[in-house]
């Protein structure tokens, strides 16, 4: 049986390195940079998510710098809108407010891949488009949305966890 058994660990133990390898692929050399206009992504301020829309203004997101946002359970957040992706009793969610001074595309930019609904007048917009933030960063989710200048309600649902990056910035 001492024989079966070391062949077995040799095999577990050379494949372990080669695991470890696959699950935390390197940065390549040349991978892309953040966009200038999500540099505010790197030095995120500490935010708490509002769990009203009433109270959305005491957790306002400036233009261009990212927050380190802790969010409520979603049983505990009262959402403007039902988001179309509310997320599980054990999921996080919260309300941030934004100002927006000049019409054009705003991206906003997450940690994780939460929804996002951006509201306005009672009514969530259309995304005009989505993706993927630049590989090698922490930007897990983007999404685009076209603004006027007003206060617009940001509704996060769906997160995994307590806390989430969380960033709205105008496109060049």
């Amino acid at each position: 049986m001492r024989l079966v058994l070391v062949p077995i660990a040799l095999v577990l133990a050379l494949a372990a390195p080669a695991a470890a390898q696959d699950a935390e692929p390197a940065c390549p050399a040349d991978a892309k940079p953040i966009p200038a206009h999500l540099t505010g992504w790197t030095h995120p301020a500490a935010l708490a998510a509002a769990a009203s829309a009433a109270d959305a203004g005491k957790a306002a997101l400036k233009v261009g710098q990212a927050a380190d946002a802790a969010l409520p359970s979603t049983g505990d957040v009262k959402f403007a809108l039902r988001p179309e992706k509310p997320g599980g009793s054990v999921s996080h969610g919260g309300l941030f407010s934004v100002d927006i001074r000049k019409a054009g595309t705003y991206t906003v930019a997450l940690s994780t891949a939460a929804w996002i609904d951006v509201v306005r007048d009672g009514k969530a917009l259309v995304s005009s488009a989505h993706g993927r933030g630049p590989a090698c960063t922490t930007l897990r989710k983007m999404v685009q949305f076209p603004m006027q200048p007003g206060r617009y309600l940001i509704q996060i649902s769906a997160n995994a966890e307590p806390k989430i990056g969380i960033m709205v910035a105008a496109n060049p």
